[in-house]
């Protein structure tokens, strides 16, 4: 959070990303939206409405549903001096478009010899339990993180949101920015003036000293939620956000495990090759001698997201799943 509280204002996640949207297109003309139902509709979650009003449709771009056509328009502009955020309304459609991401957006600078670059924002979503299914449900933020040249963000709360969304656009970068669905509707106090987040500094959300709970995106008020639990029977959780899983904070998590000696990561990708598994080896690598348990992992399990509410709700860790892998590793009863 900022550090001083004389000009906050209390606003959804939602509105953190359309004013940093707003503010970064107001700053610079090079800044452009092209996506599926931007303008007009501000997006099927309404998350852009408006902003076609003020900037026009000259960018605020209506694209045909063709993900690879845009996104490879978005790369093109980008190389050529442009500033492009390119909307991909469902993170399941990463795959449509990872051509344009892993082997042209992310590669230009490299195979140019430094002459080209790709400053371009691909901003997507992850999460599941909306009961939108299995093609609109996952969480694949391992496949950019896996890509050198990328950068990738998972912002927690409207605070980080607006900070990290201007800083990702400013960056010579290409950058993949990732939005939890449900997370748009959190509110939390955000500064009405300037401000940027850097990219590749975590975030300590709660102080402790028993166990560190270091979580991601949807996860970090899952983790809040368990570190409620858990004050009640007298452990003291530390829940840190990496806030970018590319380039990723590694001291900042090595450091909390040294002080905690247990580690959980959790994250609402798959499992099975996933986030918290490179997470989990960065702080099994880096905290080993001072660490009194295996470094656990939670993640989605390894299945396609039911659209079954009662299944569905079983897939991704919650507060109480949490809560019951710390109090074990705690050895409290």
């Amino acid at each position: 959070m900022p550090e001083t509280t004389s000009s906050l204002h209390e606003i959804t996640m939602s509105q953190a990303i359309h004013d940093a949207l707003a503010e970064e297109m107001r700053r610079d003309p090079r800044v452009f939206i092209i996506g599926e139902d931007v303008a007009e509709a501000g997006t099927p979650f309404k998350v852009l409405a408006g902003l076609v009003d003020e900037f026009g449709k000259q960018r605020v771009i209506d694209a045909p549903i063709s993900e690879p056509g845009f996104a490879s328009i978005g790369v093109g502009a980008a190389m050529t001096g442009m500033r492009p955020v390119v909307d991909i309304m469902f993170g399941d459609f990463l795959g449509l478009v990872m051509d344009s991401i892993a082997n042209q957006a992310a590669k230009v600078h490299y195979m140019s010899g430094g002459k080209l670059k790709a400053p371009i924002v691909f901003r997507t979503t992850l999460g599941a339990t909306r009961r939108a299914a299995a093609q609109h449900s996952q969480s694949l933020q391992a496949w950019p993180s896996h890509i050198p040249g990328l950068k990738v963000v998972l912002p927690a709360t409207p605070f980080d949101a607006k900070g990290l969304l201007k800083s990702a656009i400013r960056d010579d970068n290409p950058v993949v920015f990732i939005e939890d669905k449900l997370s748009w509707q959190i509110k939390g106090l955000v500064p009405e003036e300037e401000y940027t987040l850097p990219l590749g500094v975590a975030d300590i959300k709660r102080v402790g000293s028993d166990i560190t709970l270091v979580a991601t995106s949807s996860m970090v008020q899952a983790a809040l939620g368990a570190a409620e639990k858990l004050a009640v029977i007298g452990i003291q959780a530390e829940v840190i956000d990496p806030r970018t899983t590319v380039p990723l904070d590694r001291q900042t998590l090595i450091e909390s495990a040294k002080k905690t000696s247990r580690a959980i990561v959790i994250d609402e990708g798959y499992e099975q090759y996933g986030v918290t598994a490179e997470i989990a080896s960065v702080i099994a690598d880096g905290a080993f001698y001072w660490l009194d348990a295996p470094v656990k992992r939670m993640g989605a399990l390894n299945t396609p997201v039911p659209f079954s509410p009662a299944l569905e709700d079983l897939t991704v860790p919650t507060p109480a799943s949490i809560f019951e892998m710390a109090k074990t590793l705690c050895g409290a009863h």
